[in-house]
């Protein structure tokens, strides 16, 4: 046969290639085509672990070390992160893990537990270091800033509560009119009764939560009393009223009075003269 003189095609014809791939490998470097005695071959990931909730994790935790995650906190090891995860590989994520132990460390009972301990513990509840009195400190301090802010918050919840309370009292007795009342008071007039009658309910139910207080539970032994206080006429060991009617402390001779008892004259002169031998008597 006679050969062609036309050219041949030395090369096949490319392959439909999607965008982002081709793009990626504009991105890439290249890569060399000699083996290279130096190249190590890339070690092998680590088990990824599964997304966990919160509360998965929590629990998850306290049935693996109870002795640390228990009802009673307990000053953790430090770095206990990576205790946790050479014990449990591959069961806590990093994430999750963070925001527990975040979370744990701010407890209001874990920062007790941290002011009063001298030593924080591992996983087993062991010693693990003393702890340091740097972090006593902040764990007091930190409680005290809580306080004091409950403390504000209760006041101010008082206050408001007083004022509430005292509308009530307000309309019962004012001699305004309930127009006039109503504007004093800021009060929109077709609103008064609804807010008049939640208040009363208020009222009646804060009465009923507050603890009975004795009668006699005061000093002085009734409502209202000095401490050290006594009732009139009384005496001071609420043996009731004295018999001879002066309210002093007791002597000699109860119901008589004092002098006689002790053989004094009743004018207030001292005690009477003994008498002298042979006289007054029966005659030998």
């Amino acid at each position: 046969r006679p050969m062609s003189t036309e050219p041949q095609p030395t090369d096949a014809p490319e392959a439909a290639v999607p965008a982002e791939v081709l793009a990626n490998a504009e991105a890439a470097p290249e890569a060399s085509t000699e083996p290279s005695s130096e190249q190590a071959p890339a070690p092998a990931a680590a088990p990824k672990a599964p997304e966990m909730s919160l509360g998965a994790c929590t629990r998850e935790l306290r049935q693996r070390f109870p002795a640390l995650f228990g009802d009673q906190p307990k000053p953790i090891k430090l770095r206990i992160q990576a205790d946790i995860q050479a014990r449990a590989p591959g069961v806590f994520s990093k994430k999750v893990l963070s925001i527990f132990l975040h979370r744990h460390t701010t407890q209001t009972a874990y920062l007790v537990a941290l002011g009063k301990a001298t030593q924080r513990f591992d996983l087993d509840g062991q010693p693990a270091g003393e702890l340091a009195e740097e972090h006593r400190a902040a764990a007091r301090e930190e409680l005290d800033r809580r306080r004091a802010i409950v403390q504000e918050r209760r006041a101010a919840e008082d206050d408001a509560r007083r004022a509430r309370f005292a509308l009530v009292r307000d309309f019962e007795r004012t001699t305004l009119t309930r127009a006039n009342f109503c504007a004093l008071k800021g009060i929109a007039e077709d609103q008064l009764d609804g807010l008049l009658e939640t208040i009363r309910a208020e009222i009646v139910q804060w009465e009923a939560q507050r603890p009975a207080r004795p009668e006699g539970d005061r000093p002085g032994g009734r409502p209202g009393g000095r401490p050290g206080a006594r009732p009139e006429g009384g005496r001071r060991d609420g043996a009731g009223p004295r018999r001879d009617g002066r309210g002093g402390g007791r002597g000699p001779g109860r119901g008589e009075p004092r002098g006689e008892a002790r053989g004094e004259r009743r004018d207030g002169r001292g005690p009477r003269p003994p008498k002298p031998e042979g006289t007054g008597g029966a005659q030998g």
